[in-house]
């Protein structure tokens, strides 16, 4: 793992500390002023618009008032926790795409850092990342297509990212882990607060094996807004999303959204359409907003066409010369990643 203190220096690093432990993730006011005029100098705005009562920032700045980042970063540090920065050795440059995607819901723009558990350096299996997400209250069908599509890329050498909330996303996360491979969680509050709680044994799991990563500071709780801002790290780690189940008003829709927003390749598994489950991937396939694919030979094949379209070039694969998946033994699943079953809502 990368020595986080790399390229950055000191000030900026506490700053962003501070930022991050006062705003809430993907304020765009906030980080669109950072990636323009840097951390220092909206640290200082912002404290000086503590003073003005009728400022958009003068929440923002009493908030400031009681935040030590040095302390922050001590009690983050004795969990385990590290807080990494644009222009770390370990940040994913990939993220920084957000900056001139828009916002959706007045989210928006590059994080100001990212606290994250885990012995992997971020930014390796980054770079190799597949999102796989879609509905809480998943189907058994769905539950399968997304544990053997996950399964199959992570033995391919793909990195599945996904959210940890119940249904498919802990599908994919378990999927990955049956091929002893890294998988990244990220998370709608701090990186130390399982959620859902009985997602707890899963959290370490990934943790102790891949990566677990939050906008938000260790101890935060999930809320909607952040929520939103998680489906947007979630899209902008990945080279590509996956859309297993979804409602068309969903948060695997807005991740579609957001990868669509950042001109990287959506991808649909279609699913019956008798199922309500279905009805916002299956809307995203018909509409010409996500390719449809079935296997993880078709997710890589999107990949590289869309690789190769962005570099200009007009070859597209030969699917024939894609190679089947490397199927993982059928063992026994650890206890700490067994499957379990999905509340419905």
């Amino acid at each position: 793992m990368s020595t986080p203190h790399a390229d950055v220096d000191d000030a900026d690093r506490l700053a962003r500390v501070k930022l991050s432990s006062a705003i809430e993730p993907g304020d765009l006011r906030v980080t669109g002023l950072v990636s323009e005029l840097g951390a220092v100098k909206v640290l200082d705005y912002l404290e000086a618009a503590g003073e003005v009562e009728n400022h958009w920032g003068f929440t923002i700045g009493h908030e400031l008032g009681c935040v030590d980042p040095a302390q922050v970063l001590e009690q983050a540090a004795e969990q385990g926790i590290r807080f990494i920065v644009p222009g770390d050795a370990e940040w994913p440059t990939q993220l920084g795409a957000l900056s001139n995607a828009g916002a959706l819901h007045d989210r928006g723009g590059e994080p100001v850092g990212l606290w994250v558990r885990g012995a992997h350096d971020l930014r390796p299996p980054a770079g190799w990342a597949v999102a796989v997400v879609g509905s809480r209250a998943a189907t058994n069908y769905g539950t399968e297509q997304a544990t053997e599509l996950s399964r199959d890329l992570a033995s391919m050498g793909h990195t599945v990212v996904s959210g940890l909330a119940y249904g498919v996303d802990q599908a994919a996360h378990r999927g990955a882990l049956l091929t002893d491979s890294t998988t990244i969680a990220v998370m709608p509050g701090g990186v130390d607060r399982p959620y859902p709680a009985a997602h707890a044994q899963l959290l370490e799991a990934i943790a102790e094996h891949g990566l677990v990563v939050s906008e938000a500071p260790p101890g935060a709780g999930p809320t909607r807004t952040r929520f939103l801002a998680q489906n947007r790290i979630v899209a902008g780690l990945a080279e590509g999303t996956v859309v297993v189940e979804g409602a068309v008003r969903s948060g695997a829709i807005n991740t579609a959204h957001w990868t669509t927003n950042l001109h990287r390749p959506v991808m649909g598994v279609p699913g019956p359409v008798s199922s309500a489950a279905s009805t916002g991937v299956n809307q995203l396939i018909r509409l010409g907003q996500a390719s449809m694919v079935t296997t993880a030979q078709d997710v890589i094949t999107d990949l590289v066409n869309h690789a190769a379209s962005a570099t200009g070039s007009t070859e597209e694969i030969d699917e024939s010369f894609v190679p089947g998946p490397v199927r993982s033994p059928q063992g026994q699943v650890p206890s700490s990643i067994a499957p379990a079953g999905a509340p419905r809502r």
